[in-house]
């Protein structure tokens, strides 16, 4: 992969469950099980360091909360985007400066990427994105049923080798899970720099009791405006490399 949502191979259950006795004050708590990621080892900068100092306490969500409502998480009652592995962030800030009138709630368990995430949105000012730093499906589980109104997915791990296509976030179940929180006729964005892993999402997603596609079976629409083109997708698009986009509408 060579885009901003990046990560790594799979972790041994060695290194699993060390992961389980760090602390929570600097990265999230696992369970074991078969993951769609791994931690990335990456410093923080001093700016992403002091970022989450400042607005953590503000902007950050743990599960130690409780519920996610996203009514309460913003205060108040709006179009609530929902972003799994927003990377480093550049464009889930665009997309919030874009449009201060929704909700943006990333979650990314990269904590540099959290880091610049929660500082490229003080510098850009605006006031109407949320983060966690926590597994994204432990985090689902504290979504309240339809209380999304759009789900985006871009650029996650493809897991290139057969034996690892299991460790795919996009699978039936997760699908399932994506199906309950969203709001009926809401949206399943996803974006994909890997053909095969193109392939996959539309022979899960076509066939997924609950959603349609909305360019139509084994469709991928246009990139849309709303999704901003990073420097990877830019940086991919000058060596010829391809990015689908495909968009799944939630049946009542």
């Amino acid at each position: 992969m060579t885009n901003e949502t990046e990560h790594t191979s799979v972790t041994s259950d060695d290194q699993l469950a060390a992961h389980e006795t760090a602390s929570a004050d600097d990265k999230p708590v696992y369970r074991r099980g078969i993951k769609s990621f791994v931690i990335r080892a990456g410093r923080l900068t001093k700016g992403q360091e002091l970022a989450l100092e400042r607005k953590w306490s503000e902007w950050g969500v743990e599960l130690s909360d409780g519920e996610i409502n996203p009514a309460k998480l913003f205060g108040r009652d709006a179009h609530t985007v929902l972003e799994i592995g927003f990377g480093m962030g550049q464009s889930l800030v665009e997309m919030a400066q874009n449009a201060p009138e929704k909700n943006y709630f990333g979650v990314e368990v990269h904590l540099p990427g959290v880091g610049s995430v929660l500082n490229l949105a003080e510098e850009a000012g605006i006031d109407n994105l949320r983060v966690s730093k926590d597994d994204a499906i432990e985090v689902l589980k504290l979504i309240p049923d339809n209380s999304i109104d759009t789900v985006q997915l871009f650029f996650p791990d493809p897991w290139h080798k057969k034996k690892h296509h299991k460790r795919r976030i996009v699978q039936s179940e997760f699908a399932q899970t994506l199906r309950r929180i969203i709001k009926p006729g809401g949206i399943f964005h996803l974006a994909t720099d890997w053909e095969p892993y193109m392939e996959h999402m539309l022979e899960i997603m076509d066939v997924e009791e609950g959603f349609e596609n909305i360019a139509g079976s084994g469709n991928c629409i246009d990139r849309p405006d709303d999704r901003p083109l990073t420097k990877f997708e830019k940086r991919g698009q000058g060596k010829g490399h391809g990015v689908w986009d495909m968009k799944y509408r939630t049946l009542g």
